[in-house]
């Protein structure tokens, strides 16, 4: 297949998430929804279930404001609305992990909305370094287990995890390489780029890595593009259509980014060495530089201006997901160090209830004649 057949089929997949649940179910297999950010897939694969990623979509929401404040992201708002408008029917479970004040609520509003789909939170350590986080770490995802195992109406064998986190590396490894490809080829498009992303989580991590494995293949063979300005994403979510048009009608080409839901998840692998169980620990205690976990040093502040750097970007975009406060705790931060780096930025707000994105056009379009 050439690269474009392969991102149409990224594409139709990003753009029909129950389309692909449907799919899974008539094969009969299980499905388990896992909320942002973190959530033990690994062990959701190793006990026969495709684990998918719910991050709520972009859409007016009603029925889930009478369950939140209105200061509430509208991506956890958008998950609990998906469930009372029974878009997750036929999920098993949902795995929601507690890593900020506005999922730790909504996983109790999903509870209370949504009674058909058994809530299942995971709740991770905030010190995670020390020996007695990784024994909460541990004794959490015990917890998951044991309600998966009812969800599910299995067993969970820790030999078949190591399987799992063998395949979920090997699709970090993917991803990581697709970025460095798309990186070298500016003819790949902001949207193409997000829809390699997004449709990683409607897929089994096998399935999505022989997809991405051609994907890099094919466009590896062709001559790289010209003429488009590279730039450097940072955020939470930037899968919106509106928006990645703006991105290429505008000529900006995404070198590299720290986005919560595309590169920061495939950072870090878990280790194979040791019980399986302990090795997923370990990955959770190695990950890092992401604004909901705790960053004493504020190593993630670094991050964003030394990589924007490393990929030759001209600027640093910041794509705010509004009312995400450890966002917006760090950005003034990530601008201070750009700023003492070189490295113009500039901040974009963002809302899953937008429908025009024309403000943003105008900010990167003047951001643009910086750059130039």
């Amino acid at each position: 297949m050439t690269a474009n057949e392969l991102f149409a089929k990224c594409a139709e997949i990003a753009q029909n998430p129950r389309a692909q649940m449907d799919k899974y179910l008539a094969q009969g297999k299980k499905v388990v929804l896992t909320a942002p950010y973190y959530a033990p897939e690994e062990i959701v694969d190793s006990m026969g279930a495709v684990p998918m990623g719910v991050w709520g979509a972009d859409m007016e929401l009603n029925d889930s404001k009478k369950f939140f404040p209105t200061f509430i992201c509208s991506i956890v708002q958008g998950i609990v609305e998906l469930g009372i408008n029974h878009v997750y029917d036929g999920a098993s479970a949902i795995i929601m992990p507690m890593l900020c004040d506005s999922l730790k609520g909504a996983g109790q509003n999903f509870k209370a909305a949504v009674p058909s789909i058994p809530f299942i939170p995971m709740t991770y350590p905030q010190n995670r370094f020390a020996d007695f986080g990784a024994k909460y770490c541990k004794a959490n995802y015990l917890t998951v287990i044991s309600e998966l195992e009812k969800a599910l109406a299995t067993e969970f064998d820790e030999a078949k995890l190591a399987g799992s986190i063998k395949v979920f590396n090997d699709h970090n490894q993917a991803m990581r390489e697709f970025a460095e490809v798309a990186a070298m080829h500016p003819e790949v498009t902001a949207q193409q780029r997000s829809d390699v992303f997004k449709s990683a989580m409607f897929m089994t991590k096998a399935e999505h890595t022989a997809i991405v494995r051609q994907l890099i293949d094919a466009i590896k063979a062709q001559e790289p593009g010209k003429g488009r300005i590279p730039v450097y994403v940072s955020g939470i979510l930037t899968d919106s259509p509106e928006l990645n048009a703006i991105f290429d009608s505008c000529g900006l080409h995404i070198v590299m980014d720290d986005v919560a839901a595309q590169s920061r998840a495939y950072r870090t692998d878990a280790p194979v060495e040791g019980a399986p169980l302990d090795c997923l620990v370990k990955k959770f205690q190695n990950t890092g530089n992401d604004s909901v976990l705790y960053d004493p040093l504020k190593k993630h502040v670094d991050l964003v201006p030394d990589q924007a750097k490393q990929y030759g970007a001209k600027g640093v975009i910041f794509v705010l997901t509004k009312f995400c406060d450890p966002e917006e705790f760090d950005y003034p931060l990530i601008k201070k160090a750009c700023d003492a780096a070189g490295i113009p930025s500039v901040q974009i707000e963002i809302d899953r209830q937008m429908v025009r994105y024309e403000q943003a056009r105008t900010i990167l379009e003047a951001f643009i004649d910086v750059l130039s």
